[in-house]
This record gives structure tokens, sequence and C-alpha cells, in this order.
């Protein structure tokens, strides 16, 4: 996967300090985060996780929208925080896309769609002939099962459905290689979300293209997902391939997160909080599962346990697995 991969992270971290000036404290919202993407075919990497695990952050410093503390970001083969500012704002966006969770975000709710498409296709597709850029946003409304006119209305006259999917229109334009899509459907009616999960595994077959899908639904990662990452508290808990994390949950978190959904309709209760994280809790040592596992051993409050590759592939930071200990 090496060798063809779109996107290779290491050792990603992001520190934020909270508190006033003199006596703020500093914790890692993103923590060590390492992960390869790309290989023969397209697929699409879940990132899941509670609402504060650092999943949103993680996709925004590959997105170039903030700029990690340390480790690197390759991107087809080139290390972008070694880029130029001009050099990410030109070549970035012909690669990477985003999708983010408020559709209604991205376009001035007074102002037709249209231009909006157009732009892209000129200025970030590099499109100069004007027939072929409204082929290409064409191409693209018909991609994401919308009809041309819809173009000529404004967002205000659409549904979240509709716009969410203009979103997707105007991010494959460039015909990108990667798109990232933060908890694209969360804001979205339930009856609707499949019909977008289905546009990106459409994409993915039809214009190879990979996705990052960041959600806390365990649901729709199951649903959607060739690969998955399981998030807690800035660091990967669990990574692998989806059908054996949902078949076989290693660590204890992915195990009580698994066990949270619902038998009715499988769809992960939100109310139901399996951990409430504060910020103290991110500068303890040792893993920071450690205070709410059934599975506690002394090392596990002393010494964060490493990603350890299982028989199975999956990887799993957890100390169970572990030969390190001995």
């Amino acid at each position: 996967m090496g060798e063809n991969s779109i996107l290779k992270v290491e050792n990603l971290t992001k520190i934020f300090k909270t508190g006033g000036l003199f006596f703020g404290k500093k914790f890692r919202a993103v923590d060590d985060v390492s992960f390869t993407l790309g290989g023969d075919s397209a697929s699409i990497f879940t990132i899941v996780g509670e609402s504060g695990c650092g999943k949103t952050t993680l996709a925004r410093m590959i997105l170039n929208l903030i700029e990690p503390t340390s480790g690197s970001i390759e991107i087809l083969g080139k290390r972008v925080l070694e880029l130029s500012s001009k050099e990410r704002s030109r070549w970035l966006p012909r690669i990477i896309q985003p999708v983010f969770q408020n559709p209604f975000e991205s376009f001035n709710p007074l102002r037709k769609v249209y231009p909006y498409l157009i732009h892209t296709a000129v200025n970030v597709a590099g499109v100069r002939d004007k027939y072929e850029a409204v082929e290409r946003v064409n191409q693209a409304l018909e991609a994401v099962r919308l009809s041309p006119d819809i173009a000529d209305r404004s967002p205000y006259e659409l549904s979240g459905g509709q716009v969410q999917r203009l979103s997707i229109a105007r991010a494959i334009i460039p015909r990108p290689k990667l798109i990232v899509a933060d908890e694209p459907v969360s804001m979205i009616d339930a009856s609707l979300r499949m019909g977008i999960l289905n546009i990106f595994k459409q994409l993915k077959e039809d214009l190879g293209i990979n996705f990052i899908y960041i959600t806390h639904d365990l649901a729709t990662a199951y649903y959607i997902s060739d690969r998955i990452a399981v998030m807690y508290k800035g660091s990967f808990a669990e990574i692998g391939e989806a059908e054996a994390i949902f078949r076989e949950p290693l660590h204890p978190y992915t195990q009580l997160l698994i066990d949270s959904i619902p038998r009715v309709d499988r769809k992960w209760a939100g109310k139901v909080r399996v951990a409430v994280t504060e910020v103290e809790e991110y500068l303890l040592p040792g893993c920071k599962f450690a205070d709410r596992c059934p599975y506690v051993m002394e090392i596990c409050k002393k010494k964060a346990p490493p990603l350890t590759r299982t028989s199975g592939g999956v990887e799993v930071a957890c100390w169970l697995y572990s030969d390190e200990k001995h």
C-alpha cells in the first residue's frame, strides 16, 4: 500500500492550550496518529469516535485548515508541510476536497448555486474552455443524482439533502483523489442519509475517489467502510478492516461502543455517553481508557500501549495484546 498511497500520516499531533495565559493547560487533541490510505483500488476509510475525541481536528489538519504541532502529512509523495503556502493553495484543492457537516455553510443562501460550481471548474479544476466547464458541472450534478436545472436555484429553495449533494458535486468537479467528509449526514433527515452514503460508494467505484469518512455513528460506519479506525481521546484505539472489527472488536473501548448499539434498528443511541472526557484526563499517564477499562492492569496506568498488529491484521492499542508487557 505504501508505494501507491494517496495519503500517509505519520505521528501527527495537535496540542491546544486551555484556560488562562498563565494557568492554562496543554492537551493533545490529536496524539501521535499514523495511518496510510491508498492502494490498487479506491477505498473508504472511516474514523469513528465520540464528540471531542479529536477526529474533526485530525480531518482539519489533513485538509490543511489548521497546522499540526508535530508530525507529517504526505499526499501523493509530497510532504505537505514542506510546501509553500502558494503551492498548497494551488495544488491541494485539486487532490483533496472537503464535504462538511453543515451543507448550508458552503453556499450563500441568497445566491444561485451555478456560479459556485462554475467557479470551482475554472479556478480550482483549471478548466479554461467555457463549454468544457459547463460539461464538467453537469457531469458532477449527474454523479450525485441531481438534474442540471437545480443549479439555477438558491440554497434556501432546496432541502438539506439536496444542498449536501450539491456540496459533494462541487467537491468532485476538480476530480480529486481524496474527499474528507466530516459528519456529512448528521444534519440530514434520517430517511435521506443512506442516499448520501450510496453516492459516496458509487463515486468510489465509478471515479476511483478515496474517502475519509468522519462519524460518531457506528451504523453508518459499518455500512460504508472498507477500513475503520476507532478514535479515543486523540489516539487510535483500534484500526483495521471494518468487517473484522465489527465481527470481533478487540479493544475494550471498541467493544463498549459496539455493545451500545441498540438491537432493534442497529443505530447508535446518541444520548448514551460511554465516556465523559475532561481535559485533565488527556494529561494522565498510561492508557487513556484505563480508568474505565474492566480489564485494567498495573501497566495500563503507567505506560501508554503501542499499536500491536494481531494475527487477523487488526492493529490495537491495548496491553492485552502486546508482548511488550512481558
